[in-house]
């Protein structure tokens, strides 16, 4: 049996939040991306998230920002959602580099709560109303208090849900209740944004999620949501405990998930390139730590799939036992 549709998919079910390639001199590096890009949907993701925090938004250019959207939509086409962070602490700014996204060929937005000044929940409200009523695109809110210092409330989400092209959330909020408040109460499409969260937001009505991880073991990733899809609820629930040592090693091992994310493709010699200042690279130590956690899913991810035929092939065996039973071809 399979499990019933979530809620509506505006960007997709398997986003990767993406890193942004720079070459070793720390310029942007378009090819770079555009090859890292087609892997990704190649390989699982119908959605890539750029210019977000993993991309190193806040050192790149608002015109570099535009030449990766405008890169990445070239080299992924029609097959996968381009979705652009733009959240500033600036209204102002946050509606230019909205238009910008659009006039890139970005799907959407990804709008974080504007961060270090800390506006009162009327002033969020009035900050996303505007980005939503200054372009055609529609919006998806990322609500991730422990860098912003100022949460989205649910009240607060369910009156933007109003909003025609406010569609989505980003959900890093680390409340699992307030989620469910807000996914009772409107049609709001959430996204995991915590790697960790991925199932268990999905379990209840989730749209997908935006991963970090996804950028090393995208097809992993997905076959967490896809399982789950297909009513084997044990299968994604086992698939998504076996990426835990590489979850807690990317993104709860004390550096940022751009730098082990990119510390780990320089490893599998895909594209990615430095970090920019003030991040540093991970040393050996820690991209050793990586390597053996990035092992542990891979080889966890053939043990599954090996489980998987025998018991299929179990099923098959006894279905022809049963009397009656209708034969598969072989």
């Amino acid at each position: 049996m399979t499990n019933p549709s979530p809620a509506p998919r505006p960007f997709g079910r398997t986003l990767c939040a993406m890193v942004t390639p720079f070459t070793e001199a720390g310029a942007l590096d378009l090819d770079g991306a555009q090859r890292l890009a087609d892997r990704l949907v190649a390989r699982g993701c119908d959605g890539l998230v750029l210019n977000g925090t993993t991309g190193e938004s806040p050192t790149t250019s608002d015109a570099e920002k535009a030449a990766l959207v405008r890169a990445v939509r070239e080299a992924v086409g029609d097959r996968a959602s381009v979705v652009a962070g733009v959240g500033t602490s600036d209204t102002r700014h946050t509606i230019d580099l909205t238009l910008q996204a659009e006039q890139a060929g970005a799907d959407g937005v990804l709008v974080v709560t504007p961060y270090y000044n800390r506006p009162p929940q009327d002033a969020v409200e009035a900050h996303f109303r505007d980005v939503a009523d200054a372009s055609g695109l529609p919006l998806a809110l990322y609500d991730i208090p422990a860098r912003t210092g100022t949460r989205i409330e649910p009240e607060t989400l369910i009156r933007l849900a109003e909003h025609p092209r406010i569609v989505a959330v980003k959900d890093c909020s680390y409340d699992f209740l307030g989620t469910q408040k807000v996914l009772s109460r409107t049609n709001l499409a959430y996204y995991a944004g915590c790697d960790e969260h991925i199932l268990a937001l999905y379990a209840v009505g989730a749209a997908g999620c935006v991963s970090t991880v996804a950028n090393v073991i995208p097809r992993y990733v997905d076959s967490v949501l896809t399982a789950f899809d297909a009513g084997d609820t044990s299968g994604a629930a086992r698939r998504q405990r076996q990426a835990t040592p590489l979850v807690e090693a990317m993104m709860a091992a004390g550096l940022p998930g751009t730098v082990t994310a990119k510390a780990l493709l320089t490893a599998l010699g895909l594209p990615s390139g430095p970090v920019r200042p003030p991040l540093r690279a991970a040393g050996p130590d820690a991209t050793d730590r990586l390597l053996a956690a990035y092992g542990q899913v891979t080889t966890a991810d053939e043990e599954v799939v090996a489980e998987d035929l025998v018991a299929a092939e179990e099923l098959v065996a006894a279905e022809d036992r049963t009397p009656h039973a209708r034969r598969r071809p072989r």
